[in-house]
């Protein structure tokens, strides 16, 4: 089941970013280091996060705003006018916003409640980005989920039609990498040894945060294409929509589409070339871990994967331009196993 095949790529991507968001996990944390100095340097990690809120905040263009209000969504002591809702609300209103911004607005809603994604921005998001399949399968995961299977099912014909697909990742490592550049991170964060001047801490800030913006829903779309691969109109749609895919804006949205092109396409040339470019694009997105990984202690490195976020473009763009920039291959050795550690 795709479930299973998209597992391998999100945990990589999430290991790609480095740790996870800059509220829960340091970026570079002493070794060893004594319960009162690891709170410590938590405590000027999470400064240093609010301080960029706060030089962020007062910028009335759109991009500024919504770097500003993603570094404010995992904090929960923010005064009301730095808080995410405050700050996502202003980003939509400033003249020039556009889908990106509606779609970081997604997440503003309770998690605990039956009201996310955000109503009132996935409603905008179909009035901005009518031709992005990637808003019609977000509208597909909610109708499923509300028991609105037929209206799903139009949401995949939409889906199937739209012109592109994009999750708007890149327009928010954009954001994201344009908000930290505007302080360095303070010598108790990097280390008063440290070679890395804090593209270290930047970087896991960028890519920490951007993981944690909505997905598509990119597993009940396989479902649904699978579960009714017998209906003629069904197939076509999902065949159409996965060669959609195939060239979409993130590595799993590449997956899935040819994960659909290697079950539903009944040429046995297709399905072959499926798994073989899939297996290519499993090999991209270790490549590019292992990039990442390397900038945490590169200076160079940490510091063109910040240049590469602030130049926008979209996850897939990042990931390949990143590869060729450091000379390293994008199709797999012939001998190489993707199921095999190294």
């Amino acid at each position: 089941m795709l479930g299973r095949r998209l597992l391998p790529l999100a945990l990589l991507l999430a290991a790609a970013s480095g740790s996870a968001l800059a509220a829960k996990t340091p970026a570079k944390a002493p070794a060893k280091a004594p319960d009162a100095q690891q709170a410590a340097y938590h405590q000027a990690l999470l400064q240093y996060q609010k301080d960029l809120i706060s030089v962020s905040a007062p910028q009335a263009d759109p991009i500024p705003l919504m770097g500003a209000a993603l570094l404010a969504r995992p904090l929960q002591d923010q005064p009301d006018f730095n808080s995410y809702h405050s700050l996502i609300d202003r980003a939509a209103a400033a003249p020039g916003a556009g889908p990106e911004i509606s779609w970081a607005r997604l997440s503003d809603c309770d998690s605990k409640g039956s009201d996310c994604p955000n109503a009132d921005a996935l409603a905008k998001l179909l009035e901005q980005a009518p031709d992005n399949a990637a808003v019609w399968m977000l509208k597909l995961g909610t109708d499923l989920r509300d028991g609105k299977n037929d209206d799903a099912r139009q949401d995949l014909a939409k889906a199937a039609s739209a012109k592109i697909y994009d999750d708007y990742t890149g327009a928010t490592l954009k954001a994201l990498s344009g908000a930290v550049t505007l302080l360095p991170p303070p010598t108790n964060v990097v280390g008063p040894l440290s070679a890395m001047n804090g593209a270290d801490v930047q970087l896991t800030l960028v890519f920490g945060l951007a993981e944690g913006q909505p997905q598509p829903a990119l597993q009940a779309t396989s479902r649904l294409c699978e579960d009714n691969a017998d209906k003629p109109t069904v197939k076509d749609d999902c065949l159409k929509l996965g060669k959609l895919l195939e060239w979409g804006s993130s590595p799993l949205s590449r997956s899935l589409g040819l994960h659909l092109r290697e079950v539903l396409n009944d040429d046995t040339s297709q399905q072959e070339d499926a798994k073989r470019l899939r297996r290519n694009l499993v090999w991209q997105v270790q490549g590019f871990s292992q990039l990442s990984l390397r900038a945490k202690s590169d200076t160079a490195i940490a510091q063109h994967l910040l240049k590469l976020a602030r130049s926008g473009g979209n996850q897939m763009s990042l990931v390949l331009t990143a590869l060729h920039d450091f000379n390293m291959p994008v199709d797999a050795p012939a001998d190489w196993d993707p199921g095999k550690p190294g």
